[in-house]
């Protein structure tokens, strides 16, 4: 799967885990491995742009998604193809995202994450327009997010007991090279 990152916003971010959770968004919907996405991190007035320009509304929002190709049964980017399917673009305002953060009284890459999948599911046709549509795209967006930092909790306490583990094994002198099995010497099995 490939995913291209660019910041243009102006804000430092940590753009590995924004690839990680869309690459992650990706897999759970059962996306191509052969899928291109693209997510672009912009400043306030180019969101505004975009905002005005293809939704007819004024000021920035936090995230838009331009699907590139049509999700039809031909071509959906979760189906089997020869080529690869060009899922499209997610534009993310990680000022726009810092104030929302704050009010939700988490962190901004918490918003960078909780954006990037809700632009994935817009990329696969999930939409928020009636309130049945509303509860089944917000439904499977947080448990995606759960499911997303389950596995990143996981994985950095095993990371944490793996290096822990290996702080006590050099303490007792378990780290080095171990000597070959039936080395010569006095055990190693000859006679005399």
């Amino acid at each position: 799967m490939s995913i291209e990152i660019a910041n243009e916003s102006g804000i430092a971010v940590d753009e590995a885990s924004i690839v990680a959770v869309a690459r992650y968004a990706l897999n759970r919907m059962g996306v191509s491995p052969m899928a291109e996405l693209s997510v672009l991190l912009v400043d306030l007035d180019v969101m505004a742009d975009l905002h005005e320009r293809w939704m007819d509304l004024p000021g920035p929002t936090d995230v838009m998604a331009f699907p590139m190709d049509e999700l039809d049964s031909a071509r959906r980017p979760d189906a089997a193809g020869v080529g690869p399917a060009l899922l499209g673009d997610i534009v993310l305002c990680p000022e726009f995202a810092r104030e929302q953060a704050r009010k939700a009284g988490h962190g901004l890459m918490d918003e960078l994450h909780l954006l990037t999948v809700h632009g994935v599911l817009h990329l696969l046709g999930y939409d928020h327009a009636e309130p049945a549509e509303e509860r089944e795209m917000f439904a499977l967006q947080n448990q995606i997010l759960a499911d997303f930092r389950a596995e990143r909790e996981e994985a950095a306490r095993r990371a944490a007991q793996r290096s822990a583990d290996d702080r006590v094994l050099g303490t007792v002198g378990l780290d080095g090279p171990r000597p070959p099995e039936n080395a010569d010497g006095p055990e190693s099995g000859t006679l005399d």
